[in-house]
């Protein structure tokens, strides 16, 4: 999922650029997210069977290698224990997460379930780009942090992924998806575009993960989109977490203005939020340290060492 409502917000940021703009660029894929992709723009019975996800990733590389685009694949590795809840909600029930609910210990990372069939989609997926000489990386935990390491260390020029917390994890260039064949296009989205137009950071984006909702939390209760920019924009980039660590988030925000909504026809000017009628939005202060926990985990992901001799293999 990545952060609630980022997409639509970074919107006034997407780039659909022809498809040869990825000619001699070296990139990085979150394998499953293309997976996931091809899962949903075919739902047949036989798509799994016949194994047509196979097929769409054959041609999908053919494409890019024509471009002499290099690829990294990045999977998952175990499931970060912060986003346990989340994991076991989407999965509606605890059949993957084997680990005991009674424990006393703290919670650690969960190893992913390598028998599930999703995991077999991954593995067959990682075994034809082997075949056709694509390096594969296991990541220690979430692919799209690993992707973004490789990215703002110069091993690859951009990341392949649908989860918008890449920008979060330090990601410069995202690549959200890629249409082949005769106009064949991809989108993209510039951190540098982000910064400019929005005025967004990346300490602004973990900004708006904490109080819109992202893997790692639910979010505040009573922000939306709009209220969430005007409160990030209203502290600056620069000491927005020391604020939200230090002083928690007010219970009640006002705001003036007819209409409240995300300004795209005017994103230049770096007017995220448009202000035209009062409203109030109510929210609760920091419970446990539960920010301190989610901001930690976008600053301090576990991956590879960028010059570990497993990513530049």
């Amino acid at each position: 999922m990545g952060v609630k409502n980022l997409w639509d917000i970074l919107d006034s940021c997407k780039q659909k650029l022809p498809l040869n703009h990825l000619q001699n660029k070296k990139v990085c894929v979150d394998l499953s997210c293309w997976l996931v992709q091809f899962c949903t723009a075919n739902r047949s019975p036989a798509f799994v069977k016949d194994k047509v996800y196979l097929k769409n990733l054959f041609h999908r590389i053919r494409a890019l290698l024509a471009l002499n685009c290099s690829l990294i694949f990045v999977t998952d590795g175990a499931i970060p224990s912060i986003k346990l809840a989340t994991y076991r909600r989407r999965l509606g029930s605890n059949s993957e997460a084997n680990c005991d609910e009674t424990s006393s210990q703290p919670l650690t990372s969960l190893r992913r379930n390598k028998g599930s069939e999703f995991s077999r989609m991954i593995k067959e997926a990682k075994h034809l780009g082997l075949a056709l000489g694509i390096p594969c990386l296991d990541g220690v935990e979430e692919a799209e942090a690993q992707c973004a390491l490789l990215n703002i260390t110069s091993v690859c020029e951009g990341c392949f992924t649908s989860d918008s917390d890449a920008f979060l994890f330090g990601a410069r260039t995202v690549y959200r998806d890629v249409f082949i064949g005769e106009g064949g296009y991809v989108l993209c989205y510039e951190m540098e575009d982000i910064e400019k137009k929005l005025g967004f950071g990346r300490k602004s984006l973990i900004s708006l993960a904490v109080l819109l909702g992202c893997d790692y939390s639910n979010g505040v209760r009573g922000f939306g989109p709009e209220a969430a920019c005007r409160f990030v924009k209203s502290a600056g980039d620069d000491s927005i977490l020391d604020q939200i660590l230090s002083d928690g988030v007010k219970a009640t925000r006002k705001c003036k203005g007819k209409k409240v909504g995300i300004n795209q026809n005017k994103a230049g000017d770096g007017d995220v939020c448009k202000k035209t009628n009062t409203s109030e939005v109510g929210v609760s202060q920091d419970s446990g340290g539960q920010f301190r926990e989610v901001i930690n985990a976008f600053l301090e992901p576990k991956c590879h060492s960028p010059d570990s001799e497993n990513v530049r293999r």
